[in-house]
C-alpha cells in the first residue's frame, strides 16, 4: 500500500564496500572523537517523492550541515526509477528501451530500482560525531532490517560481499532462499552519510527482471507480502524507523550474520 497519491516536497534542509561511495572517508579509518551529543535522529516522513528531488535535497543537506546539524532519517517511496551507482556498468540495464527512467547517483553500489511499495530510509548522518566507521555503519543498517524483518516473523541473512538482506532458509522463505528483499548504497562526503536503504513490502517485482539486480545476473528480488506479511508501507516504514534509531544508538552492533524471529 503506498503513502501517498502524489509526490510530495522534498524533506527540509537544516536550520568501503561496493555499496559505499566516499570523497573522504577511508573505508576502515577512525574518525577523531568529537563531544557527544543527543543520539536520536530526526525522523521525517516524505511520502510519494520524485527520486530526483530527494537526491537533491540529500545532497543540498549534506553540504548545508554543521557540525551542530542534527542527524536525520528521511522516510520516502519514489515512482519507478532505476538507479545506477557512481562506478556502477549500465550493461545491468537489460531493457535499454525500458520506460521507466534511469538516474545515474552517487552512491556505491550498481543498478537497483525504487517504486511503490518499497520503503526508502535516507541516512543523514555525521560519523564523525557518532564515533562510527563506514563499515560499522553498513552492519547497523543491515541489523535493523533484520530486526525489522524478525518484527514480521521473517528470517533475513546478510552475505559477505553482497551489502544488503537476503532472505535466509527456513520455512517462511516460501521457496525465496536467498532473494534479495533489501538493498543499500551509501555515499560519504566529508565525514557524513547520505543514501541508505530500501526495503521491499508490498510492490510489482516486474522492473527487477529487467535489471542484474545490484549487479547480480539472475538474482531473485522478493518483497514482504510474497513471504506473507499483511503489513502496509507505513507500519513497516515506521518499524524500520524505529529499528535505525534502536541500531544507531551508540551500542555495539550485532554482528551476527542471520536474523531470527527467535532470537
Amino acid at each position: 500500500m503506498s503513502a501517498a497519491t502524489s509526490p510530495s516536497s522534498a524533506c527540509p534542509l537544516p536550520s568501503s564496500s561496493n555499496a559505499v561511495s566516499s570523497d573522504a572517508t577511508p573505508f576502515d579509518v577512525a574518525i577523531p572523537d568529537l563531544p557527544a551529543v543527543d543520539p536520536a535522529p530526526i525522523v521525517r516522513r516524505c511520502g510519494l517523492e520524485a527520486y530526483e528531488v530527494s537526491f537533491d535535497a540529500m545532497r543540498a543537506f549534506t553540504e548545508a550541515r554543521t557540525a551542530d546539524t542534527p542527524d536525520e532519517i528521511w522516510l520516502v517511496e519514489h515512482p519507478p526509477v532505476f538507479t545506477l551507482g557512481q562506478a556502477g556498468n549500465p550493461a545491468h540495464l537489460l531493457a535499454v528501451d525500458s520506460a521507466i527512467p534511469l538516474v545515474k547517483v552517487d552512491r556505491g553500489g550498481q543498478i537497483t530500482y525504487h517504486g511503490p511499495g518499497q520503503v526508502v530510509a535516507y541516512v543523514l548522518l555525521d560519523l564523525r560525531r557518532r564515533k562510527l566507521m563506514v563499515r560499522e555503519l553498513v552492519t547497523r543498517i543491515e541489523q535493523a532490517v533484520l530486526d525489522t524483518l524478525a518484527a514480521y516473523n521473517l528470517a533475513g541473512e546478510r552475505r559477505a560481499g553482497a551489502p544488503g538482506i537476503y532472505v535466509a532458509p527456513g520455512i517462511g522463505a516460501r521457496g525465496h532462499e536467498g532473494a534479495k528483499i533489501a538493498a543499500l548504497g551509501l555515499k560519504i562526503r566529508n565525514g557524513c552519510s547520505y543514501h541508505g536503504v530500501s526495503l521491499n513490502v508490498q510492490m510489482d517485482l516486474r522492473p527487477f527482471l529487467a535489471i542484474n539486480p545490484c549487479g547480480y545476473a539472475g538474482l531473485e528480488t522478493v518483497d514482504m507480502a510474497t513471504l506473507g506479511v499483511a503489513a502496509g508501507w507505513n507500519e513497516v516504514a515506521e518499524t524500520l524507523a524505529a529499528q535505525l534509531a534502536a541500531n544507531l544508538d551508540g551500542a555495539p552492533a550485532h554482528r551476527s550474520s542471520i536474523g531470527s524471529p527467535n532470537d
